[in-house]
This record gives structure tokens, C-alpha cells and sequence, in this order.
């Protein structure tokens, strides 16, 4: 299943609904994200000028990357104890935020409705990705390879809420799920340290 053809037509009049049509696409574009093909690969310019936009919108200008190399250092990453609680705080905020200004362009069973869609196409999608991933790289850790999965996931969720609340590209939930279609993984903020693999 790349794409569900009835989620257009499981939705209200959607011509009613501008934000949701900008989901429909979204969700439509999933599977033609290239998902962590370049993990471990030195960070391009464009990578870095997005995740230094991403820290300085939310609120962690001091912040730097720490580019990861392989799979021992995401792990690593990824199950460290010492993520930057103000970091998950202000994501946390900022999901709120959109999910509140989304339920004023629609119903919450409409916006239900679309994050479910997006969640079954990216779970899809993502899985197989980091599946095949993991095996072309002798990866058995399952903690990891759930940890790869459900950031992703996150990541589309929260793509999708700044689409569903109407705002811009310059969001921060926008800039990371950007890093994502750059084929990298940015996993946490951890102290002061912004760790992409």
C-alpha cells in the first residue's frame, strides 16, 4: 500500500477545507521521500542551513549539530537518557498550538480523519524503508530500529499539523521533517547538541 485512493473521498468537501487539501497532497508525497538513504553521510550546506533554522525557531539558538556517523552513535543517540527536556517541551507546545489553530479551519473528526490517513501511509512507507535499511546494514537492534520508525512517524504527524493549521514552511516542525527528505534522520536535541545522523 503506497497511497489510500479513498482517503480523498472518506473526507468532507475538501474545496471547503484549503488546509486539508494541502494534507491530501502531503500525504500523496510520502512515498516519494527518500527515507534515511543518506544516513551517515557528511551533512550537505542545505542540511545544516535547516537544522540551524529549525534550533533558532524553536528557541535553542545556542544549540549546535552534532553530525552522527553510524549506527553504534545513533543508538546511542537515540537511547540517551539526557534529551534536552526543554527541547521535548517546546515541540510538545508547538504541536499543541497547531492542533488548536487547525480545529478552528475544521472539525476535530475531520482532522482526526486526515492524521490517521497520513499515519497509515507513513507507517507503511517508513517501515519498509527502515526494514530494508536496517538489513542492508546487519542492523538487529530492534530498539533502534523502532526508535528510527517512530521519529519519522512523529515527524509526518507534525508535518502534517502545520499543513492542517494553515502555516508556513519556516515552522519548525516543517524544517525537521525537511531533514527527513534530505534522507537524514534528526533524532533529538541532547544538552546542547542537535544529533543527525
Amino acid at each position: 500500500m503506497d497511497y489510500d485512493d479513498d482517503f480523498d473521498e472518506d473526507l468532507p468537501d475538501i474545496e471547503d477545507y484549503p488546509t486539508l487539501i494541502s494534507v491530501v497532497r502531503f500525504n500523496k508525497l510520502i512515498p516519494s521521500i527518500p527515507w534515511f538513504e543518506d544516513v551517515g553521510e557528511p551533512l550537505p550546506q542545505e542540511a545544516l542551513t535547516t537544522a540551524r533554522d529549525y534550533m533558532d525557531m524553536l528557541g535553542f539558538p545556542d544549540a549546535f549539530v552534532a553530525e552522527v556517523e553510524n549506527w553504534e552513535d545513533a543508538a546511542f543517540a537515540a537511547s540517551n537518557p539526557e534529551f534536552n527536556s526543554d527541547w521535548w517541551e517546546a515541540e510538545e507546545q508547538l504541536r499543541m498550538g497547531l492542533t488548536t489553530m487547525a480545529l478552528e479551519l475544521m472539525s476535530e473528526e475531520d482532522l482526526n480523519l486526515a492524521l490517521t490517513q497520513v499515519s497509515a501511509t507513513a507507517s507503511d512507507i517508513v517501515s519498509k524503508a527502515v526494514d530494508a535499511m536496517a538489513e542492508e546494514a546487519g542492523i538487529e537492534d530492534q530498539e533502534l530500529i523502532r526508535a528510527a520508525t517512530g521519529s519519522a512517524l512523529q515527524s509526518c504527524h507534525q508535518a502534517a499539523l502545520v499543513l492542517a493549521a494553515g502555516e508556513e514552511d519556516a515552522h519548525p516542525f516543517a524544517l525537521k521533517y525537511k531533514l527527513f527528505e534530505q534522507g537524514h534522520w534528526p533524532i533529538a536535541i541532547t544538552g546542547s547538541s542537535f544529533n543527525i545522523f
